[in-house]
């Protein structure tokens, strides 16, 4: 893999002009997608909003490009194996989503121009330099935003009464669990919170971690914006309702199957502007001095019907700050 990759630099000819002079020869370009879940139908509004994005674009897949995708199901061995078949396609583009698949698609390739997306800390997990100049073949649309994990916990504060310990439920899998955990226990310190940190690597990790929960008599769980927490959203919404755990997620996605509440980025909006990215290198742009955007929309939502099940009453000044409530 890694001969392959570098033989094209024969006769010190860079690695850019190589790329476009193969685009040339295609009929269409060819993106490969390296996503997180098992399939395009467990991916749900994510799978849909990068294919809206393309064709907002112009791009129709099977007509004026073609995408290739890959679904690891969660599986580190799926990830690499996954990405280097990717690579070994000789794509165009290779996008990444999350902040499980974005690390092996970096790894990959140092030719390929890699654009993630829904990654939390791309400066932590050295996907690139900075966000104004990216570096080397890396960049992307970060879900980051240095206050969002302390406004979800006050609000999380706010809509519990009495609220003192809660859990936080991560996977070790993910690169950016360090980071959510650093970021959740300095806002937890700055409420006057007391955060417990629960492990699960897989869905079936989850009802154990829950019953360790419960047995800590814990109040609340939050959950980061990682790839299981998405793809077992309903499974993790009803183990926290049947042990009366107050469920604070990151996005709609993870709110909607009965999440007390939610606050976060807009992470469709997010998905949806990878394919803007791969527009502008397909056109010729260097993914090193395309900056990284940041989220610019939030949204605070509100189920009172899981409210009232938990026994919250959720003071009525919130209704008016919440973009959506659920009664």
């Amino acid at each position: 893999m890694r001969r392959r990759e570098f033989i094209t630099l024969l006769g010190g000819v860079a690695a850019w002009p190589l790329v476009a002079r193969a685009q040339q020869t295609r009929t269409v370009p060819v993106v490969g997608v390296l996503w997180h879940a098992g399939s395009a139908e467990e991916e749900g509004p994510y799978f849909t909003a990068l294919l809206e994005g393309f064709r907002d674009l112009g791009y129709i897949d099977g007509r004026t490009i073609k995408l290739e995708h890959r679904f690891p199901n969660e599986m580190p061995e799926r990830f690499r194996g996954m990405a280097a078949e990717l690579v070994s396609l000789n794509v165009d583009v290779l996008v990444s989503v999350g902040n499980v698949a974005s690390p092996y698609a970096k790894d990959a390739t140092t030719r390929i121009p890699v654009v993630f997306t829904l990654v939390a800390d791309p400066i932590g997990m050295k996907l690139v330099e900075s966000f104004a100049r990216p570096g080397a073949n890396v960049t992307g649309a970060s879900t980051y935003s240095s206050d969002v994990i302390g406004r979800r916990l006050q609000l999380l504060k706010e809509t519990v009464p009495g609220l003192s310990r809660f859990a936080q439920l991560v996977n070790p899998n993910a690169q950016s669990s360090r980071f959510h955990i650093d970021m959740t226990r300095a806002a937890a310190e700055a409420l006057g919170l007391v955060v417990q940190i629960f492990e699960a690597r897989s869905p079936d990790a989850l009802e154990a971690a829950f019953d360790a929960m419960a047995s800590a008599g814990l109040q609340a769980v939050t959950v980061n914006p990682e790839g299981l927490p998405f793809q077992a959203r309903a499974l993790i919404a009803r183990l926290a309702l049947a042990r009366r755990l107050a469920l604070c997620t990151y996005s709609r996605e993870t709110f909607e199957p009965g999440a007390l509440m939610s606050y976060g980025t807009d992470q469709v909006a997010v998905c949806r502007r990878a394919a803007l990215y791969v527009d502008k290198i397909l056109k010729g742009a260097k993914p090193s001095l395309i900056p990284v955007e940041g989220p610019t929309k939030f949204e605070f939502l509100l189920n009172l019907r899981t409210a009232k099940a938990l026994g919250i009453e959720v003071p009525p000044t919130l209704f008016a700050r919440a973009d959506e409530v659920i009664e």
